[in-house]
């Protein structure tokens, strides 16, 4: 049963962003549900489903994943806007992979005991720790080095906002994901490509309070990954 899923998240990938010139997205955003793209794309997905399932006797499954990509592609044309296309790309891929769960288990009804699921160690686990290294982390870093923060806010050379915040919860990630799966030498290919990066900026400010702020900030941060992750290998 979870082939079949997989096969249909498969056909969604390979018909969004394979099989859909971009001329097509562009004429369907402009004229919406007048441009015959938007019924030609749905159609796609349709065939797609019966050809990576291998029979035409999905047509009741086809038929209903047509359905739901035309009403979820048709919100989003008509809700979106220039300020808000990110954000709906994002609400759209993840309407559509939610609705292919949900068809899926209302056609095929899998036995799944999710009270086994939703009371595993494992998963609360690893769901404490990728939430602490998310945001948690980012707060303490920030709140540790708050000393050195307002004597650096002149030397700030119009950044991107938050970037430093997403940088630092990518590379946390980074990091428990490596330890986790037992990879500790990638580790400081990690932190050596970010010291490349930086290496350029840190020239450039010849500025000893900004290279030693960035050198605290990277080590502090890449240590409470590490000490999270090592617990969480501990525990598991």
């Amino acid at each position: 049963m979870m082939l079949i899923l997989i096969k249909l998240i498969f056909a969604h990938l390979l018909g969004d962003f394979v099989l859909q010139p971009r001329s097509w997205v562009q004429a369907k955003e402009n004229n919406k549900l007048l441009s015959w793209r938007l019924y030609a794309h749905v159609l796609i997905h349709g065939l797609l489903v019966m050809v990576v399932l291998g029979s035409i006797h999905y047509w009741l499954l086809a038929l209903a994943v047509m359905l739901l990509h035309f009403v979820v592609d048709v919100l989003k044309l008509y809700a979106q806007s220039e300020d808000t296309r990110t954000r709906w790309f994002i609400m759209d891929q993840s309407l559509h992979i939610i609705g292919l769960v949900a068809i899926w288990f209302l056609l095929f009804k899998p036995s799944i005991d999710l009270s086994t699921w939703f009371n595993s160690q494992s998963l609360w686990l690893y769901a404490t720790a990728l939430l602490f290294l998310t945001f948690v982390a980012g707060v303490v870093v920030q709140i540790l080095m708050s000393r050195w923060t307002d004597t650096l806010n002149d030397l700030q050379d119009g950044s991107l906002a938050h970037a430093g915040r997403y940088i630092g919860m990518l590379e946390r990630l980074f990091v428990f994901f490596f330890i986790v799966v037992g990879q500790w030498q990638a580790i400081g290919f990690l932190l050596g490509a970010k010291s490349v990066f930086r290496f350029g900026d840190l020239k450039e400010s010849k500025n000893r309070q900004l290279t030693e702020y960035v050198l605290i900030g990277t080590l502090l941060s890449f240590a409470i990954a590490v000490a999270t992750a090592m617990l969480v290998v501990y525990l598991s």
